[in-house]
């Protein structure tokens, strides 16, 4: 019995059980949570998208708050005066229409790079004639005057005849002369990309002789509309 229990002495802490293993599902613990790589692919193209609106929308807050004078720009037709405007037998308008566009840019710190102007004369809706400008840049508080001339024929068609026939008894014709644009704004030493403006001046001129006589006088200045 003496032996049995010597046998007994040391520590003992029981039957050796062997560690539970822990056994880590691929997915259960990423950083996106349960979705895996398609939840973060897409928090990604949320934040992406989110940055790229702010951007946007800063950049446009910036322009707007530069370019605000730009609206400003003025546009008159003055010294417009028509020598010739009469109907033929086979309804060809002749035409002789020469005028002075005024472009007021009143801003201090903006120019404007005027890189095409197209000028275009309409009766009744349709082109009479299309006269190129040679394109020129504006600098700050600065009045550029345009001399244009349209003349030529035109075939009257449909209505065009009718309302020559009705305002031929006052002899003030109604005639729109617009312009055509492509332009940059330039601040300091950037430039920005170009913008398509549309120029509508719309005139009421009466017939005047050719040497300037008593047929008529020539049309007052015109505020010109314009279309961005």
């Amino acid at each position: 019995m003496a032996d049995k229990q010597a046998h007994l002495n040391g520590a003992y802490y029981g039957p050796n059980i062997p560690p539970k293993n822990d056994y880590h599902r691929p997915g259960r613990r990423s950083g996106c949570g349960g979705g895996g790589c398609c939840c973060c692919l897409l928090k990604l193209i949320l934040k992406i998208v989110v940055t790229i609106v702010v951007l946007i929308g800063l950049a446009a807050l910036i322009i707007w708050l530069i370019f605000r004078p730009i609206n400003k720009i003025n546009f008159h037709a003055k010294d417009v005066t028509l020598t010739q405007f009469n109907l033929t037998n086979n309804q060809n308008l002749d035409y002789k229409l020469a005028l002075n566009i005024t472009i007021r840019n009143p801003n201090k710190k903006i120019g404007v790079y005027y890189d095409r102007i197209e000028a275009r004369a309409y009766y009744d809706d349709q082109r009479l004639k299309s006269v190129p400008i040679t394109p020129f840049y504006q600098g700050h508080k600065n009045t550029t005057v345009l001399n244009v001339v349209f003349e030529g024929q035109q075939l009257l068609t449909g209505e065009g005849i009718q309302d020559f026939t009705q305002e031929k008894t006052s002899t003030i014709y109604s005639i729109d002369v617009k312009l055509y644009l492509r332009i940059r704004f330039k601040l300091g030493k950037v430039k920005f990309p170009r913008f398509r403006p549309r120029i509508d001046c719309e005139l009421k001129v009466p017939v005047t002789s050719s040497n300037g006589g008593a047929a008529g006088a020539a049309a007052t200045t015109t505020k010109c509309h314009v279309d961005y």
